[in-house]
């Protein structure tokens, strides 16, 4: 490939179980990209050199040099604090404890590095590149094994006093609900999620009532998953019908108390549970039109995120892209 003069960013995706990578160009444009395993349990050390290797291949195979990258942008999976660049203790990622990443990826690479919490990446990647060009006041929800999100406000990401603004999943929806992954109960990602979907299903099994989530699992709990409610549903059966309604309509409160929170023009929804289409996205916009101030429902739109498997690269991506910018004089 020839040599490009335009500024050229890496995206680094960091997941639990993969690392996506993407040389982009400032249009969002990916030049050159690499994916490989993450392999967590080798630790931390073994971790950073993947990722930093990933980042040399992308230059590599683009056919540039590294001083025509201006910017590294890394989303990870929090907790973590983005004002200092450091990943505290994610729980995909162990033995990760107040891991310096901007300042290991930044030493190795000798680029400008920036790190984002991957949820608020992805949301700055679909305002940038996605469904979201062109507004102002944006709110991105990712509804997948857990419920995450990002706040564009005013055109600009917010992240509030500490960067952990736009927690979404852990908004509390029914104060006696049940217990979520953070330990708090009734969040939005405990009664919304895939996980909270799949949970519903197991119990089902469990008690033994006989419904198609039973047969397609082959009457094992384990094997249920928000995937397997979902094609029980579509096959007209009702107690997995009425788990997915009972899910949704919980989103849907959800987005309505971010509408009169926000007063966002648009609502972009991505994530795993974007595949039940308007199963998911109706009753949002019901629930939005019930109980949002009027004024407020009427302005917003609720779309599909657009990015699909590049919203993690592209907004990495984009966080350099933003915090470059950012720096200029």
């Amino acid at each position: 490939m020839e040599c490009m003069t335009q500024n050229l960013f890496i995206g680094i995706d960091l997941g639990g179980t993969k690392i996506s990578t993407a040389l982009v160009d400032a249009s969002g444009r990916i030049v050159a990209r690499d994916y490989r395993e993450t392999m967590a349990a080798g630790g931390q050390k073994v971790v950073v050199e993947r990722m930093v290797d990933a980042a040399r291949r992308v230059i590599s195979e683009a056919g540039v040099v590294f001083s025509q990258v201006t910017g590294v942008g890394v989303g990870s999976p929090g907790p973590i604090d983005s004002r200092i660049g450091v990943v505290t203790a994610p729980p995909n990622l162990p033995g990760w404890k107040d891991v310096p990443l901007k300042q290991l990826i930044e030493e190795r690479l000798g680029i400008t590095t920036f790190l984002e919490n991957d949820a608020n990446a992805a949301a700055l990647g679909e305002y940038r590149f996605g469904a979201g060009q062109g507004v102002q006041n944006m709110i991105y929800v990712t509804v997948s094994t857990g419920i995450g999100g990002g706040l564009i406000l005013n055109g600009q990401l917010y992240s509030g006093t500490i960067g952990t603004a736009g927690e979404i999943g852990h908004t509390t929806v029914l104060p006696q609900g049940p217990y979520c992954g953070c330990g708090n109960r009734g969040c939005l990602e405990a009664l919304a999620s895939g996980t909270a979907i799949a949970r519903e299903g197991r119990e089902l099994v469990q008690r033994g009532v006989p419904t198609l989530i039973a047969a397609l699992a082959e009457g094992n709990p384990e094997r249920v998953t928000a995937r397997l409610v979902a094609e029980a549903a579509e096959q007209g059966d009702i107690e997995a019908q009425e788990i997915l309604a009972e899910a949704m309509a919980y989103l849907g409160v959800g987005m309505a108390n971010l509408v009169n929170l926000f007063n966002p023009e648009l609502i972009v929804i991505g994530g795993g549970l974007t595949h039940l289409g308007e199963k998911l996205f109706r009753p949002v916009r019901r629930a939005i039109e019930r109980r949002a101030f009027p004024a407020a429902a009427r302005v917003v739109q609720v779309v599909p995120a657009q990015l699909g498997d590049d919203a993690g690269v592209l907004g990495a991506a984009a966080v350099a892209m933003a915090q470059m910018a950012s720096t200029l004089p």
